[in-house]
């Protein structure tokens, strides 16, 4: 579904720069400017500075004079307002809104924002199908242009489908049960030796510790740093390596 970004007089550079930024993170390239502050506004280095790798959207960005030249060929028009019209359209949340927009029949979107310094007319509201009012805390609802597009076009993107996210993290496969069987009889033996297990009085360590690793799911190397903890535990207790002596050991909690 094609889709613009309309920013009306816009009166700080850097905003641009933000929106273009905002718009290419989700995917969006299609930015108009209606009567901004500078007519050189594209260019100026706060933009470029601000744009932050989204040049190619601020080259394809067009400024015009007035609002009805930034609407050609837009067949649902959103507004974005914190404070309700009385005789504008339905206000409703970018989630409420957008979701089933997008499953509907509109060919061509659009999301108008205001200035920075007196917001959207309500002229100009009242020419859109909806305004769109982010939910923000209602001790402190104000939104900087740059904020308000990212929500606003984080939300689209996420009514039209998103983008996948790729886990980085590789797949785990657990250890066998022969594995972890083989550790904990390592563990046991282990135990015994700093002498805080009692061979003759084991109660219900071992069991506990079984059902501790079966609820981890340890993986192979896993296993593996197991032993060698058990083997360093055993090491000490034979004054073969570093650790406490066996009198300086806790014995199993009854």
């Amino acid at each position: 579904m094609r889709t613009r970004f309309i920013l009306i007089q816009t009166s700080h550079a850097g905003n641009v720069g933000a929106a273009a930024r905002a718009m290419k993170t989700m995917g969006f390239d299609e930015l108009v400017l209606v009567a901004p502050r500078w007519a050189n506004v594209l260019r100026r280095e706060e933009t470029i500075q601000r744009a932050s790798g989204a040049l190619d959207v601020l080259a394809n960005a067009r400024i015009v004079d007035t609002l009805d030249e930034a609407l050609d060929g837009v067949t649902h028009l959103c507004a974005t307002a914190m404070v309700p019209r009385d005789f504008g359209p339905p206000t409703r949340t970018p989630r409420e809104h957008l979701e089933p927009l997008a499953k509907g029949e509109a060919q061509h979107v659009a999301f108008l924002f205001g200035s920075e310094r007196f917001g959207m007319r309500n002229e100009d509201v009242y020419r859109c199908n909806v305004a769109l009012c982010i939910p923000t805390d209602p001790q402190f609802g104000s939104l900087n242009l740059g904020a308000a597009i990212q929500v606003i076009a984080y939300e689209w993107r996420q009514a039209l489908g998103g983008f996948a996210v790729r886990d980085a993290t590789a797949p785990v496969r657990a250890a066998d049960a022969q594995a972890v069987a083989g550790m904990l009889d390592h563990w046991e033996r282990s135990l015994v030796q700093i002498g805080f297990l009692d061979p003759q009085a084991p109660k219900k360590l071992m069991p506990r510790l079984q059902q501790l690793f079966n609820r981890a799911q340890p993986t192979q190397e896993e296993i593996h740093i197991l032993r060698g903890i058990a083997k360093a535990m055993a090491d000490a207790a034979n004054g073969g390596g570093p650790g406490k002596t066996p009198s300086a050991v806790s014995k199993e909690p009854r």
